[in-house]
């Protein structure tokens, strides 16, 4: 463990300041840590291949040049970002049996973390009101949801990704770590990294609530109240089989958004008590590791113009 010295407020001694962590990861066997090594680099070779086809697919196929794989297509950029930041140095500290990582590679580990999750949030929302306008009002669809419509959405949401997590970022920088080093956690979490803290939190957790509107409350508010119009609609319609039709183009989004939510909130929003620090790892992992691993898979399986598109590549381009 790095220190170096410096005075601490109110106090005339001096105070070793953390300047690097130690990060536990998964304290198990050899043989386990090995299994879970195993694990995790399969999953992230599979997220990564399987997000770079869904990339390369909407980027070559006519058939997927549409505003809804744009977005997919997006997606796909987000999932790769945010497990690439998570699994490679987790591989290592499986290896190894934890790790060292200092201060400001911690930071921006979980600034990007963030940054691919405020993304996610703002694009889930971005893609149920593309099912609401493309079901509820057809005959327009194409004139509100342009090709430059779609990019701005897009760039804007990166951008303001990158701005509004900079606001507790950079006041969770400004903290003082004095204490233990030790993080038990699989990465640098916003929830470990303050209780090793000494100096006040309160401005970085109110600062976090209070970016939790506009990354959180108002994206997952805009899904709801795009699902009870698409529903609504969808219930208005007659006929049995274009039912079926609109709810089969929202089902794979649906599914997306219903994971991703519920593994933040677990993490986030509802209260840890009693909560094993193993359950907190798990939990976080799923949003990190598991969202990016399925995403691709979802929209793959269930979807018939990506699987014609994988059919067309192959025949075009067979082995």
């Amino acid at each position: 463990m790095t220190f170096v010295t410096c005075p601490k407020q109110k106090e005339n001694n001096l105070t070793a300041v953390v300047t690097e962590f130690f990060i536990l990861g998964f304290q198990v066997s050899q043989g386990l840590r090995i299994l879970l090594f195993v694990c995790f680099f399969v999953i992230y070779l599979v997220t990564i291949c399987g997000n770079l086809l869904i990339i390369t697919l909407v980027s070559t196929s006519k058939n997927l040049h549409t505003p809804m794989y744009f977005f997919i297509s997006q997606l796909s950029v987000s999932d790769i970002l945010v497990i690439s930041d998570i699994v490679p140095y987790m591989l290592q500290i499986l290896l190894i049996n934890g790790g060292t990582i200092n201060f400001i590679d911690c930071i921006t580990q979980f600034y990007f973390v963030c940054v691919s999750e405020t993304f996610e949030c703002l694009l889930l929302a971005i893609m149920s009101y593309d099912r609401f306008v493309a079901i509820c009002n057809p005959l327009r669809y194409s004139s509100i949801i342009t090709s430059a419509y779609c990019v701005t959405l897009t760039i804007s949401s990166w951008v303001f990704g990158f701005t509004i997590v900079l606001i507790y970022i950079i006041t969770t920088a400004k903290l003082n770590f004095c204490g233990p080093n030790i993080i038990d956690h699989v990465f640098c979490d916003i929830v470990p990294l303050l209780e090793l803290a000494c100096s006040d939190t309160f401005i970085v957790h109110l600062e976090i609530y209070v970016t939790c509107i506009p990354i959180v409350l108002i994206p997952a508010t805009i899904i709801v109240i795009s699902y009870t119009y698409i529903v609504l609609a969808v219930l208005r319609i007659s006929s049995s089989t274009g039912r079926h039709k609109a709810f089969s183009t929202c089902s794979s989004h649906l599914i997306v958004v219903s994971i991703f939510f519920w593994t933040l909130l677990n993490v986030y929003i509802i209260p840890t008590k009693g909560r094993t620090l193993t359950t907190s790892k798990i939990l976080s992992l799923l949003y990190t590791v598991f969202t990016p691993l399925v995403n691709p898979i979802i929209y793959s399986l269930r979807n018939k113009d990506i699987i014609k598109a994988v059919q067309e590549a192959v025949y075009k381009h067979p082995v």
